[in-house]
């Protein structure tokens, strides 16, 4: 390998397995340019070849490392912990581990994934009793809000909810390219006396001024899609709440309109005059195209694939991937946490471990 980054892949991941991974490593340097980066392919030898065959420029970029152990999508965290060891999902995450990769990309089982990375790559933050997962949510405005934690630590205090307010900010930097990101908290009322003790407390900490953040104050669960601020911060629980209710509500309002578009023959002429903007419309809401969700808060960058993602959603993990294994993410991070255990005389520099 060369000094060009280089990112692990569990091709052996998600529903599809290497024919998506591979394809998605191809897809990624179509786009890219065949020197972005280079990538260490773990799982069946003669099945990822077999792929690698029919993608030249993934192949020219790839080393594949054999195991014959996967862990299955519906395997349990705790199974997966106990039998994991030398698995594609395991040996992936050790390459991070080694510092012989920058991130680690998998579209396999997220519990197992979240386990493995916690057991192999720690915790940053003592606080945290998980990693936090990140959803990049479509906005009005045509650009993301980053919403955590959506789903892994179902309660948070308030220290937490400023730490994901850092890991957030840290995130839309390096990812959606905002210069200053601004924040808010996820609450019942954007008044300052509203909400439990834990989002006001965390409110308190984040005006301090001790940190070097843009926080807004609280949004309202209507602000997510407006764009109002780039971070929203809440507790996994609400979080996930949150966006399973909003995946909900968009496969009901598409399911209304492609009823309404096919009702009748005018409609379907009307349909056929705004294919254009209908298909762009699909393009900003399809999951592909913001796949990539990265489990904040371990010593090491990890990014979720959905598993059922093709080969263009794969393409798009990739990116968060090199966005984030390329950016000072863990260096600001580590900055702002110190100051968060250390108080306003945080040193300035922290070291980092890379």
């Amino acid at each position: 390998m060369s000094s060009t980054t280089v990112i692990s892949v569990d091709a052996m991941g998600g529903d599809h397995g290497p024919s998506v991974t591979v394809a998605g490593v191809e897809t990624f340097l179509k786009a890219q340019g065949p020197q972005r980066a280079r990538f260490i392919l773990h799982g069946d030898e003669a099945a990822i070849t077999a792929q690698l065959a029919k993608a030249p420029l993934a192949r020219a970029a790839s080393e594949v490392r054999h195991t014959d152990q996967v862990i299955a999508m519906d395997e349990k965290p705790a199974v997966a912990v106990r039998r994991g060891k030398g698995s594609s999902l395991w040996n992936a995450i050790q390459s991070v581990k080694s510092g012989e990769a920058s991130a680690v990309v998998s579209a396999g089982n997220t519990g197992a994934l979240m386990a493995l990375s916690k057991l192999i790559l720690r915790m940053s933050a003592p606080g945290l009793d998980r990693p936090a997962i990140v959803a990049s949510w479509p906005t009005i405005k045509g650009g993301h809000t980053a919403v955590l934690d959506v789903g892994a630590n179902v309660s948070s205090d308030a220290k937490q909810l400023v730490e994901f307010a850092i890991m957030g900010e840290a995130f839309h930097r390096a990812v959606h390219h905002v210069e200053k990101p601004s924040i808010g908290i996820l609450n019942v009322g954007s008044e300052e006396m509203k909400g439990h003790d834990e989002v006001r407390e965390a409110a308190a900490l984040l005006r301090s001024g001790r940190f070097d953040l843009d926080y807004q104050g609280f949004v309202e669960g209507d602000d997510l899609s407006r764009g109002v601020v780039d971070v929203v911060v809440t507790d996994g629980f609400t979080g996930n709440i949150a966006l399973k209710t909003a995946e909900g509500v968009a496969r009901f309002i598409s399911g209304l309109m492609k009823d309404a578009l096919l009702s009748s023959p005018l409609s379907r002429v009307g349909a056929m005059l705004a294919y254009g903007a209908l298909k762009a419309m699909r393009r900003r809401i399809d999951p592909n195209s913001i796949n990539g969700g990265p489990l904040l808060g371990l010593n090491g960058l990890v990014i979720k694939s959905h598993g059922g993602a093709d080969a263009r959603g794969f393409n798009s993990a990739l990116r968060v991937a090199i966005d984030l294994a390329e950016s000072d993410y863990m260096t600001k991070v580590a900055e702002n946490m110190a100051r968060l255990d250390l108080g306003e005389d945080a040193p300035a520099a922290v070291e980092v471990a890379q």
